[in-house]
């Protein structure tokens, strides 16, 4: 077991189940291996078998577990930070005759729950940042489909732009988890079928019911994959359609001559009582009223734009994985407007390779915000720095409160940040009553999963306000202004501030937090749904649901019996 993925259980919360290191570096990768060529970077998965994440886990055929999965997120992003001159990636097998078996079942049945949500969760992050490189960053993936390709195996080359699949007769691409664990592709595969395949669907009905699934000239005339080629010059054929990707890849204007930009460790651990202290974001469990208090720290350093998305976003996912408990976030942002805003043109129109991926990767980890099964409460204090890209962290939150006016008396040891901000320490912070200051980067450079800007979900379905508080970008506005303009859920004033935080924290603690993450889920993200919605909301909803079922999980159900020679027995009702 690496010790760099996973701690012992000595701070292990209670019902965390395996403690993941999201801030420790990954590398040497055990489970994948990168070779660049030029344009042209192969990364190929030759999975461990004994190197899974639970004991008694075997990970045969190239299947995975979230220890395969963060090296890949890992691989991914080094990709598109550390080697800007690649134009092409093609994700490969380093094993004959299999590409990818999927999840591997043992080490599903081993996870909790909600490891098995989370799993789904961020290898779907992970599938959609392949697209989003494709689409903003000029990178071409190729699925080289050199053997069997199964279940989240096959998902993972969905996410691909190019699907080349070697013309066999035992080469197959399937779905089977429909007919042989009673539970559904987890990664996008149903979703991915009919909205960016376009495979019909009743064809596509076919194909996720019949676990051997299809191969060769069937596979090609439905739409599942782009090209085949003889196992003789599979090889050759994947060197020529990796080029031309690349070349494809030039034309879309990629900083391909720019610097690399290297990913430095973030050099993070949680402390015994579970506080995280980076260097711009800080955690600090409150654990008597199950939430942990999340602080933001801004700086005019040129280094803050990267340095700052990549601890939230490690502290996102440990937050989902290893404190499942703290079921509420209370945001909080320091320091001063101009220390973040200076930064506005650089997120918001990148000119050069490192300005770019520092542009989407908090795009992405906004997008994990949004998308975090947790209550987000953003507080405005004197002090605070909502303002640019931090203003999106305000605009996300399920609540947001903005003090009127000034603290006059002191506060007490037990108010809402407190614990946050001794962790941190004074900062240079703004004087004066509390403001909220949108600015251009609010308008369209971080959009939502839904394609909507974070203001437009607020106030979805009322143009008039969406134009006005649109009008606003730009001002520095206070508690009267921000209720106006519709951005703000409450202005308490000194004397009801640190009683109204605190009273909403301990309610949201007493409600069922199933109830919260559905209730949540349907608030934020209103309006149209896209791809990715239909993914996190739909799919996962419904997988998220099927976990639980007897169907699947219970003593004889498919999942239970996977692999015994036993058929499952399923409650024949539908529900």
């Amino acid at each position: 077991m690496h010790t760099h993925r996973v701690n012992t259980a000595e701070t292990r919360p209670a019902g965390a189940g395996v403690y993941l290191d999201f801030f420790g570096d990954l590398r040497p990768w055990r489970h994948w291996a990168l070779h660049v060529d030029g344009a042209v970077a192969t990364l190929s998965m030759q999975v461990q078998p004994d190197g899974g994440i639970f004991d008694g886990a075997e990970l045969k055929l190239n299947s995975y577990d979230m220890g395969v999965e963060l090296e890949f997120a890992d691989a991914v992003r080094r990709i598109r930070f550390e080697h800007p001159g690649v134009g092409c990636v093609v994700i490969s097998s380093g094993y004959e005759n299999v590409f990818c078996a999927g999840a591997n079942i043992r080490a599903l049945a081993a996870a909790t729950h909600a490891h098995k949500v989370n799993l789904c969760k961020f290898t779907n992050e992970t599938r959609l940042e392949l697209e989003e490189a494709s689409a903003h960053s000029g990178i071409r993936f190729l699925a080289a489909v050199g053997g069997a390709c199964s279940g989240g195996g096959y998902e993972l080359a969905l996410a691909t732009d190019h699907i080349l699949l070697v013309d066999d007769r035992n080469t197959a691409v399937s779905l089977p988890e429909v007919p042989l664990l009673g539970v559904l592709p987890g990664t996008g595969g149903l979703t991915r079928l009919t909205d960016k395949r376009h495979v019909r669907r009743d064809r596509a009905d076919v194909f996720a019911t019949r676990a051997e699934g299809l191969r060769g000239e069937v596979a090609l005339e439905w739409g599942l994959v782009d090209e085949l080629a003889p196992r003789t010059s599979f090889a050759d054929a994947v060197g020529a359609r990796a080029v031309a990707l690349a070349e494809h890849s030039r034309a879309s204007g990629r900083f391909a001559g720019d610097e690399a930009v290297v990913l430095e460790p973030l050099g993070l651990a949680p402390t015994p009582d579970g506080s995280v202290v980076g260097e711009f974001v800080a955690m600090a469990p409150d654990r008597d009223r199950a939430c942990a208090e999340v602080l933001i720290s801004a700086s005019a350093e040129p280094r803050w734009p990267l340095r700052a998305a990549r601890e939230l976003d490690a502290l996102l996912c440990h937050l989902r994985f290893n404190e499942p408990e703290l079921g509420t976030i209370v945001l909080l942002a320091e320091g001063s407007h101009a220390d973040v805003t200076v930064h506005d043109r650089a997120l918001c129109k990148p000119a050069s390779h490192a300005e770019q991926e520092t542009a989407l990767l908090w795009r992405r980890t906004l997008s994990r915000l949004d998308l975090t099964a947790r209550t987000l409460i953003a507080a405005v204090e004197p002090g605070s720095c909502f303002a640019g890209v931090l203003a999106e962290v305000a605009l996300a939150a399920d609540r947001t409160y903005l003090l009127d006016g000034e603290f006059v008396d002191d506060r007490p040891d037990d108010a809402v940040g407190m614990a946050v901000r001794a962790l941190r320490g004074p900062q240079a912070a703004e004087a004066g009553p509390p403001v909220l200051a949108m600015t251009q980067v609010s308008l369209g450079s971080m959009p939502m999963a839904n394609g909507l800007t974070r203001l437009q979900s607020r106030l979805w379905g009322d143009d008039k306000a969406i134009a006005a508080a649109s009008g606003t970008v730009g001002s520095a506005l206070d508690a009267q202004a921000a209720t106006e303009a519709g951005l703000v859920t409450a202005a308490p004033d000194d004397l009801d501030w640190d009683d109204d935080l605190r009273l909403a924290v301990e309610e949201r603690a007493a409600f069922s937090p199933d109830a919260l993450t559905a209730m949540e889920a349907n608030h934020r993200f209103c309006g149209p749904e896209t791809m990715a919605t239909k993914i996190f909301g739909r799919l996962s909803a419904w997988q998220n649901w099927i976990f639980i079922r007897p169907n699947a999980t219970g003593p004889d159900g498919a999942l239970t019996r996977y692999g015994t020679g036993t058929r499952p027995s399923y409650a024949t009702g539908r529900v």
